[in-house]
């Protein structure tokens, strides 16, 4: 009688969340490839030219954060005290991910690494249960 294998359990995600942006000029600027894509490969965030990416393993965890001073939330900025990357489009909120081993991501070559990132994405609270959910089963 031949041996029957145990089933296989296969699991599908994929979770896509765009940048909240309300000036079409900026949407323009960012590009159509712009938000944050997280699937079995791992995570990508793509705000304009920026890149990060990074495997599901080296996603630590992810929290709601802000609101955010203007000064401090639109556009790319790079955190002089912890060196974490923001890509911001709005005030209101955003979802801050945790790294185990900081990640490139604000200049080309890699040389300064982020322990973690903010990105101001559509529904905060939405995205972030789901990544955590994510990392939980990784």
């Amino acid at each position: 009688m031949p041996e029957v294998a145990e089933p296989t359990v296969v699991v599908h995600y994929r979770l896509h969340a765009d940048f909240c942006v309300r000036f079409p000029k900026l949407r323009r600027a960012l590009g159509a490839g712009s938000g944050l894509e997280l699937d079995a490969d791992g995570l990508r965030v793509r705000f304009g030219p920026w890149l990060v990416t990074t495997p599901l393993a080296n996603i630590a965890g992810a929290e709601v954060s802000g609101p955010f001073s203007p000064l401090r939330a639109l556009g790319v900025r790079l955190s002089p005290a912890d060196r974490g990357l923001t890509f911001g489009t709005t005030t209101e909120g955003g979802v801050c991910l945790r790294f185990r081993e900081p990640v490139r991501g604000i200049d080309p070559w890699g040389l300064i690494r982020h322990p973690g990132l903010t990105v101001t994405v559509c529904e905060p609270d939405l995205v972030a249960e789901a990544i955590n959910r994510v990392v939980a089963r990784a």
